[in-house]
């Protein structure tokens, strides 16, 4: 069965690098479910494995703040912050360090890939009704959310996993990640002003008619049950009882509404990227069935080049999540390397979610704000985006790098 299992390990991986198979119209989760139901069919896994394979935790924590989410989403918060955001400044340097500031701060509770999906298109609108070129903004939104995630354990899904294997306390976690997040967000302002410095357009008052579509309604009542519930969360927090238990009893009563049907707060759930987690748990349990990772976690120790340093950790970081993708290389590395010290399980959390500024495929969100910008006409290309990812990746990862190494949580 080993055969078997690194086949299509290997195939999984490689589709999550190309992002799908040339003449099929496969995605990413498409893939590595396939793979896992190819795994049970040959009997390569049984289910029981294959159950006990994935990190509930982890999963409940992503529903739960998906759910968390709709609720904002169904208050209209999402389209009038986005309206709002770009009707806000008067000058493109100002509009920037709006869009910074805010993408930032709400990836950092609401999370970055459903901060990006819901702001996208109405700021796209609204930029292109007052004759601004939305490309650079919507690199600055990408890598804000990317930035501002990376500062806490419910920023992003691979700092939801790194945090449930680490058994990490929030708040510590918030301290150590909080301040290179924050340097982060600042860097990703500085290097797309210099980089489209001039040709940003002149900004131009709009009114809501002016954005081509109604103006978005907000549902203050439900808004304000919305932003109750995340205080409550992050309270809860503070307490001695499991992070799962405590998201999935906030979604659970953001459920009950008289307004909002449940059927609908559970359609705004990424269904797709809960069957992804579950189905690369599955896998990568398949091969570390066949000791490989094992013998090369070990033959990594001998050698010192296990990742518990920056030396290792930063080309590691860049590498897999600018190939794979950062959510399937942090599964993929925390499945191999069962016991990482705490140092260095904050050094994955910040540099694998700062390199995915480098390239546009390298996180989740950026994909989402291209594919999204797209549908609204505008054509966000590769090599726009790796002028300002470059230098954005590489600097706010030097910045990432000196501060865990001057606080002690990683050595060179």
């Amino acid at each position: 069965m080993t055969a078997t299992i690194l086949v299509l390990f290997v195939a999984t991986y490689l589709g999550m690098a190309l992002g799908g198979f040339p003449g099929l119209r496969i995605d990413r989760t498409g893939i590595a479910l396939v793979a896992a139901i190819l795994l049970l069919a040959t009997g390569a896994l049984d289910t029981a494995g294959a159950i006990s394979a994935i990190d509930f935790p982890t999963i409940f924590i992503l529903l739960g703040l998906m759910i968390l989410s709709a609720q904002y989403a169904g208050s209209g918060f999402y389209d009038w912050c986005a309206l709002k955001v770009a009707q806000a400044a008067q000058s493109p340097a100002r509009l920037l360090a709006v869009i910074v500031l805010v993408a930032g701060g709400l990836s950092a509770v609401l999370a970055n890939d459903v901060v990006v999906f819901a702001m996208t298109p109405m700021l796209c609108l609204g930029l292109m009704a007052r004759k601004l070129d939305p490309r650079p903004y919507l690199i600055a939104l990408a890598g804000a959310a990317n930035a501002g995630s990376a500062a806490t354990m419910i920023g992003n899904p691979q700092n939801i996993l790194i945090g449930q294997v680490g058994h990490l306390d929030f708040w510590r976690f918030l301290a150590v990640c909080g301040v290179p997040a924050l340097a982060a967000m600042g860097i990703a302002y500085a290097t797309v002003w210099l980089v489209w410095r001039g040709r940003f357009g002149m900004p131009q008052e709009i009114g809501p008619e002016g954005v081509g579509q109604a103006a978005p309604k907000l549902d203050r009542w439900q808004l304000g049950k919305a932003v109750a519930a995340t205080l409550v969360l992050l309270v809860l927090f503070t307490r001695d009882i499991p992070q799962e238990h405590a998201v999935l009893l906030v979604a659970g009563v953001m459920m009950i509404s008289r307004r909002m049907a449940s059927r609908d707060m559970l359609g705004m759930v990424d269904w797709h990227l809960l069957v992804l987690f579950a189905a690369l748990f599955a896998i990568n349990h398949a091969l570390g069935l066949t000791g490989i990772p094992a013998a090369l976690v070990g033959d990594l120790q001998a050698a010192g080049w296990l990742p518990d340093r920056l030396a290792v950790m930063l080309p590691l970081s860049l590498a897999g999540s600018n190939s794979i993708g950062n959510v399937p290389a942090v599964i993929l590395l925390l499945a191999a390397w069962p016991s990482p010290p705490q140092g260095a399980l904050y050094g994955l959390a910040l540099l694998s979610t700062l390199a995915g500024n480098l390239l546009l495929p390298g996180s989740l969100a950026n994909i989402i704000v291209a594919e999204r910008a797209a549908a609204a006409g505008v054509r966000l290309g590769f090599v726009e985006h790796a002028r300002c990812g470059v230098p954005m990746a590489l600097l706010s990862m030097a910045v990432a790098a000196v501060w865990l190494w001057a606080g002690g949580w990683m050595g060179w």
